[in-house]
């Protein structure tokens, strides 16, 4: 694949964070701001290199990413993690210290520290096993004593995130649709997960 577009990008990552959204060319492109005819031809770009899966409903034509796909999977995890490089210097502060962060499998940076100047708290979600929970909620506790803005941590497990997209828990839908900081490959197996019936 050549050099990846913004648009593309936009595409990719609106189709990734919104697993519970049925898109079509008509809706996504009010979603990510070009106009319907420029959304198809980016779509269907991205169908050629196997990076996107059409399917036929009536007469739309859906999408969603073809997670299937080994090659697909590491490109959107780079997308993924592109994303959260090519941010501005504020919320890498913050990228930089949830990073130290060892316990979380996926780890998701989401809500006002990534649309306010001066957002009251960092919201973060936190994808884990039992096993390792006791010694997350350590580490929150940690990095809480010594920052002035405190991180509000959204903790689930595996199952409990599938689970709740599935259910179109809007709080997990909202957090999913932020920056993600770790485990953008995980990332991709809960989307795939997600959208089977």
């Amino acid at each position: 694949m050549k050099e990846i577009t913004k648009g593309e990008m936009d595409v990719i990552l609106t189709l990734i964070k919104s697993p519970e959204i049925i898109y079509n060319a008509n809706n996504l492109s009010k979603v990510i701001g070009i106009t319907s005819m420029g959304t198809w031809k980016i779509l269907k770009k991205l169908e050629q290199e196997e990076l996107v899966k059409s399917k036929k409903i009536g007469k739309a034509i859906i999408y969603r990413i073809n997670i299937e796909d080994s090659y697909t999977s590491k490109y959107v995890s780079l997308i993924l993690a592109r994303e959260s490089q090519h941010t501005n210097p504020k919320i890498k502060r913050w990228i930089t210290e949830i990073k130290k962060i060892k316990n979380g499998e996926v780890i998701i940076l989401f809500g006002s520290i990534l649309s306010k100047e001066n957002p009251n708290d960092i919201d973060v979600l936190l994808i884990t096993d039992q096993k390792r929970f006791a010694k997350l909620q350590q580490e929150i506790k940690e990095i809480n004593e010594i920052n002035i803005k405190k991180i509000h941590p959204m903790y689930q497990t595996y199952e409990d995130i599938i689970k709740n997209i599935k259910k179109k828990d809007k709080p997990i839908l909202n957090a999913i649709k932020g920056i993600i900081i770790r485990g953008e490959e995980k990332f991709l197996n809960i989307y795939n997960e997600s959208r089977k019936e």
